[in-house]
Order: structure tokens, then C-alpha cells, then sequence
């Protein structure tokens, strides 16, 4: 039985490294599975995600030139579904030229009352100390 890319089969991982697993496949043949490729959450030691002897369901993601499998679990398997939130959408409200202009007043002028009035503080301060 030949190996064929994009094909998922069943398999038992025959070793463990710090870099991947290989995993016997059904059809005789031996594959790797890189560390990146084991599950859809970040693996930094393979041993608490597999065991050797352990059947797994892996997908062939490629053949190199040399004849060697690379092989990936988490794209054998669904991702898990994230539940999302969808926002609702609000209704678009569109202003007038005339209110937008308004708005734009409205701030200019809290801005200015503002500055105003610091400056008006600050003023009254630097007085105050020029009479002692």
C-alpha cells in the first residue's frame, strides 16, 4: 500500500525525541511528526502530549526527495472550535454636515474654556508671588 499526500491514516509512535515523534503507519511505512505539527496549542515537552505505543491519527503533509514522511496530527484532527463572540452590529447613524460641524464646535470650545482657564489660574499664581 502506497503513502499518498493529503491522506490520513492510523499509527502507533514508534519514538520520541525533543523534536518530534515517528510513527509507524499502517501501511508499513514510518513517519515523523514535528513538534510544530502535534497539537493546535504550544508543545514544549512531546512526552505530555504522546506516548510511545500510543495510536495516533496523522495526516501526510509531505514526501521529501529522500522518501521521508512528514506527517502532522493536529490537521488530522478538526481544530477544536473556539467559541467567538460575534459582536452585534449597531445601526449605522449618519450626521448631517451641520451636526458634525456642531460636535466639532461643541469640543473646540470645552478645549478652549479649558486652556483658558489654567491659563487664568496660572497667571493669578505668578501675581500672587510677585506682590510679596
Amino acid at each position: 500500500m502506497d503513502v499518498q499526500i493529503g491522506e490520513i491514516y492510523e499509527g502507533k509512535v514508534t519514538g520520541i525525541t525533543n523534536f518530534g515523534a515517528f510513527v509507524m503507519l499502517s501501511a508499513g511505512k514510518s513517519g515523523m511528526v514535528h513538534i510544530s505539527e502535534i497539537a493546535n496549542t504550544y508543545v514544549d515537552d512531546i512526552s505530555k502530549h504522546l506516548t510511545e505505543g500510543q495510536t495516533v491519527t496523522v495526516k501526510v503533509m509531505n514526501i521529501d526527495a529522500a522518501g521521508r514522511i512528514n506527517l502532522s496530527i493536529k490537521k488530522a484532527v478538526e481544530a477544536p472550535v473556539q467559541s467567538r463572540r460575534v459582536p452585534q452590529q449597531k445601526p449605522v447613524l449618519t450626521k448631517s454636515d451641520d451636526e458634525i460641524f456642531e460636535d466639532r464646535l461643541k469640543q473646540f470650545i470645552q478645549t478652549s474654556e479649558s486652556k483658558m482657564s489654567d491659563l487664568r489660574s496660572s497667571r493669578d499664581r505668578r501675581g500672587a508671588r510677585r506682590k510679596k
